[in-house]
């Protein structure tokens, strides 16, 4: 039996690569997805307004754990952003790209970031999107049995609707594939990976512990929140909560 996890190293090769859609002058795809705009919009705190406290890096890499007991304490909606900022925030726009606080292949940045609103000071609980250049929050689903949907697709890990917010990032393949073709999948999965690691880190400077989850139900997840399973894909999940001592 082929191995599909060798086949897929194999495949993505950069001698298997063929001229990119940018390379043929296709027209690049846009910088972030787009949304309905009639939706409710809730602004979030400018990240230059935001105090959290020193945090030191060391200390923040070395007491690095995953975090699946949260106490009942809100996040302040200042936190929410601030964790936002560091793990999706917008620094620059020009008219090709988005340069941000986490690294991205060619500055594709080919995620977007859901949120299962649990336990955030100010905003009504409930299935959230991130609009990451206008630092805005977009509402998607308002529904009780939200959190109970995602924590389903989550395979019933029940500290998913425990949680403050549960981070809920997805790709957008042809935004990297546009430039990188099928080597791109490879790099939507290092990008999912700097973005967590940079959630873990922040989490800290504000007494929040975090989980990432990997083991979640893709086409639950996928057709929960609308999309295709193919041009767009839930890739990672992270619970965020503050710490119970």
């Amino acid at each position: 039996m082929n191995s599909i996890g060798r086949e897929f190293i194999e495949r993505t090769k950069y001698q298997y690569l063929e001229k990119s859609d940018q390379s043929n002058h296709l027209p690049q795809p846009g910088l972030e997805a787009e949304y309905d705009a009639s939706r409710p919009i809730i602004d979030l705190p400018g990240h230059e307004d935001i105090k959290i406290k020193s945090f030191d890096l060391r200390k923040a890499i070395e007491s690095r754990r995953s975090i699946r007991n949260y106490s009942h304490e809100q996040l302040s909606i200042e936190e929410l952003s601030y964790l936002l900022w560091v793990t999706q925030g917008v620094v620059h726009v020009t008219s090709s790209a988005t340069f941000r606080n986490v690294p991205s292949a060619g500055a594709r940045h080919a995620l977007e970031t859901y949120l299962l609103i649990n336990n955030v000071e100010g905003v009504p609980n409930g299935l959230y999107r991130f609009l990451a250049i206008d630092h805005k929050l977009v509402e998607i689903n308002t529904d009780p049995d939200i959190a109970s949907r995602v924590m389903e697709g989550c395979l019933d890990q029940d500290f998913v609707r425990k949680s403050a917010v549960t981070f809920i990032w997805t790709a957008d393949a042809y935004r990297m594939k546009w430039r990188y073709g099928e080597r791109g999948y490879r790099y939507l999965h290092l990008d999912a990976g700097h973005v967590c690691q940079n959630l873990y880190l922040g989490a800290g400077s504000v007494d929040c512990g975090v989980c990432a989850i990997a083991a979640f139900s893709d086409d639950y997840m996928n057709e929960l929140l609308g999309f295709d399973g193919v041009e767009q894909f839930v890739i990672y999940v992270a619970t965020v909560g503050k710490i119970n001592y």
